[in-house]
């Protein structure tokens, strides 16, 4: 994703918008118009991994990534396998509880190094954050028979990539 065009449209926002002023205000705006390469770019990146999130919320246990390629993002979007020829399904000992994918909910996990670091591992080798790997964790602990999605492994030499929060 250019991210290059977004950044000249705005800086061509400001100078139309300093050309009503006096020459004074066209050099402030001049000036500010190179600050603004690195804050738009940074304001972007929050967008799109907002927008990542969501829809990762949406159609888990699939993920939405984003990826930085030198200076451009690019969007990662690992699907959940079909599941296989279905089974007939087992008498269910309990009713199935509805499951509501739209809501989230922050939890604080307090994991010994070495374990967090075998998950980050886990996670990079998978090609997906350590929050979806966790996602995915969980549901196959407490679904063991739903199908696990393929994510296709992904060449780390390709580029650079960070994960975490950021503001």
């Amino acid at each position: 994703m250019d991210i290059d065009r977004y950044v000249s449209d705005l800086q061509t926002q400001l100078a139309a918008a300093a050309e009503i002023g006096d020459p004074e205000a066209r050099a402030v705006a001049e000036r500010l118009s190179g600050a603004l390469d690195a804050a738009t770019r940074l304001t972007v990146l929050g967008v799109l991994s907002d927008v990542a999130s969501e829809i990762t919320r949406e159609i888990a246990p699939g993920s939405v990534d984003v990826v930085l390629r030198g200076r451009d993002p690019h969007l990662v979007v690992s699907r959940p396998a079909e599941p296989a020829a279905a089974a007939p399904p087992a008498a269910p000992s309990a009713a199935p509880e509805p499951q509501d994918d739209t809501v989230t909910s922050r939890t604080t996990l307090r994991l010994p190094d070495r374990l967090k670091a075998r998950a980050e591992q886990a996670a990079a080798e998978e090609g997906v954050s350590v929050n979806t790997w966790f996602v995915r964790a969980i549901s196959a602990a407490l679904e063991p028979s739903a199908p696990r999605p393929a994510t296709p492994r992904r060449d780390s030499k390709r580029g650079d990539r960070f994960i975490g929060w950021a503001r």
